[in-house]
């Protein structure tokens, strides 16, 4: 079903996603969260295929919030104790206005989808095709932001280990700075203060997006959080603690001296700390795209219609990865407009334009890439995703069989020209 809901209503996991329907705990519990909105899976997807309506329902849902926005993604299976997707699926932060928000869905849903997310999914035994949901909220401005852990994410300790740093969270969150760090004991003595190397903070930009502002060479290594704000975060922790259960993983930021809670998830083994894109997309025509690729010439146009809709939009900055060699992939891609190098073990293989593609054998097997495709330039591509290009062949014979025989006109091509087949 396409809901959306605000956080308070949101209560179905396999609808909205753990992180949504954490939040929408710590909502109905009375914990500080920014105001928000969960979307389901099946709208993240319908957005991401351009969908009017779909589109239509975000927009009045979010007309009474706050600009700017942050777009989180909320996939099913995401950050649960055996897992976490910390730093595979995106967060667009500072999205500027609410007609903004669809985009920035689309690079939620796609994220999903990257080669590393997929990656990350066959190493974690979850290699089935994500449902992710999203969570939209006015964005909190911070003067300080960071992570808290409610035991010791390494020895188990029962205290608290806080990370922080000036501005946004995402400078902690991916590894950007040294944070400061903090232990407190449950009853929310400080055990220990150590200063970090925080060059950098992660500030909005007025008209969206965000931006890496240098740090006033007093603050690099000045604590940024007092006794009133270690006891908040100390109280903080025994709430979530309270609502969610024991070893939390909280990310929280600092605005106006009021402490907001951004998420709360379960501790997991492993975590990863770890601009604008390219103004006006290219005519949305995939049927002829399609017909432009040698896998799928073979099409009657009924045929091209059907894998046409299941193709969306993808944009890259110049100079992005695009997809990585030997990472694992469950996305083929053709290029609408712009440029992209292939290249192998360092070396430039091809220059790849509008009509050309890449990343067909990953509809097929979802095995390893065999090269990195760096954008040149910024690129619009067309994205087909294993996920859903599997189930219609597999209730297609017809376009199945077609399929091989593209298949196997490629392979016979590659042997009567000598090229080793891998």
């Amino acid at each position: 079903m396409k809901k959306v809901v605000p956080l308070a209503k949101a209560r179905e996991a396999s609808l909205y996603g753990a992180k949504a329907v954490g939040l929408g705990d710590a909502a109905r519990e009375g914990l500080p969260v920014p105001p928000g909105v969960a979307l389901s899976g099946d709208l993240v997807e319908a957005i991401a295929s351009r969908d009017e309506k779909a589109i239509e329902k975000v927009a009045k849902a979010i007309a009474a919030l706050s600009a700017p926005f942050a777009v989180r993604s909320s996939a099913v299976d995401e950050d649960s104790a055996a897992a976490s997707f910390a730093g595979q699926h995106l967060t667009v932060l500072n999205v500027h206005s609410a007609a903004d928000v669809p985009d920035a869905v689309r690079e939620v849903w796609w994220s999903a989808n990257s080669d590393s997310a997929i990656t990350y999914r066959q190493r974690v035994g979850l290699f089935t095709r994500p449902s992710v949901g999203v969570v939209v909220q006015s964005l909190i401005n911070p003067a300080v932001a960071g992570v808290m852990f409610t035991e010791h994410p390494v020895t188990g300790a029962d205290e608290r280990l806080i990370e922080a740093s000036w501005g946004l969270g995402e400078a902690v969150v991916a590894g950007l700075v040294v944070p400061d760090q903090f232990r407190l004991d449950r009853s929310g003595r400080v055990l220990e203060r150590k200063a970090g190397r925080k060059r950098i903070a992660i500030r909005s930009l007025p008209n969206g997006g965000t931006f890496e502002q240098q740090v006033p060479p007093a603050q690099v290594n000045q604590l940024c959080l007092g006794d009133v704000q270690l006891t908040a975060l100390g109280e903080l922790a025994l709430q979530c603690e309270k609502v969610y259960g024991p070893a939390r993983d909280i990310e929280w930021a600092l605005q106006d001296e009021t402490l907001y809670l951004l998420q709360c998830r379960a501790i997991t083994t492993g975590k990863a700390r770890g601009e604008a894109p390219p103004p006006g997309p290219p005519p949305r025509n995939p049927v002829a795209a399609l017909q432009r690729v040698e896998l799928f010439a073979g099409m009657d146009r009924r045929q091209s219609e059907q894998i046409g809709r299941l193709l969306k939009e993808r944009r890259f900055a110049k100079g992005e990865t695009v997809i990585m060699e030997g990472t694992g992939g469950a996305a083929f891609f053709i290029i609408a407009s712009g440029e992209a190098t292939v290249s192998s073990k360092g070396a430039n293989l091809a220059t790849l334009g509008p009509g050309q593609y890449f990343g067909e054998v990953a509809l097929i097997d979802g095995g390893p890439r065999s090269a990195t495709v760096t954008a040149a330039t910024d690129l619009v591509c067309y994205g087909l995703t294993f996920w859903e290009f599997r189930p219609l062949v597999e209730s297609n014979g017809t376009i199945g069989w077609k399929l091989l025989q593209a298949v196997a006109k490629q392979l016979r091509a590659a042997l009567d020209s000598g090229d080793k087949i891998a």
